[in-house]
């Protein structure tokens, strides 16, 4: 299964895009995972991901569009957020540390934490793409 949402970078779009995803993952799914723990999952990093979108790579620019995409095969989740920003070096990242008390620059060490893949791709066809893959674990596995 593949779909798409286009959403403008307005942070009052962020419940529909969870809606739309996290709906198009249940009909996927079905009974077939533990729901709780992995729509959580997937609200976080999405709630994440979008919302730096709208606060970075669109700053300023409500009219831009968010595009995010879904891939569902097998067991592997894949999740996209297109943005038109200058882009993100995160090779210059450096993860916070917890005695500096820092108000921001966790998002990156959350995705990463909760997703078994993210990747940045900077500049492709004009945008920027943040890839994060999962690979679910069946319900009656331990997750």
């Amino acid at each position: 299964m593949k779909t798409e949402l286009q959403v403008p970078s307005d942070i009052r779009f962020l419940t529909i895009v969870e809606n739309w995803l996290l709906s198009s993952l249940e009909v996927e799914l079905g009974e077939h995972v533990d729901w709780p723990r992995q729509s959580n999952r997937f609200r976080l990093v999405l709630a994440e991901a979008y919302s730096n979108v709208i606060r970075h790579a669109h700053r300023n620019k409500p009219d831009l569009p968010v595009m995010v995409r879904l891939e569902f095969k097998d067991r592997d989740i894949s999740l996209e957020i297109w943005d038109h920003g200058t882009g993100y070096e995160v090779d210059n990242y450096n993860p916070p540390k917890p005695e500096d008390k820092q108000e921001s620059g966790y998002g990156w060490l959350i995705m990463n934490r909760l997703m078994d893949r993210v990747d940045y791709c900077l500049q492709v066809d004009g945008r920027n793409c943040l890839k994060l893959e999962a690979s679910l674990p069946d319900k009656a596995a331990k997750s």
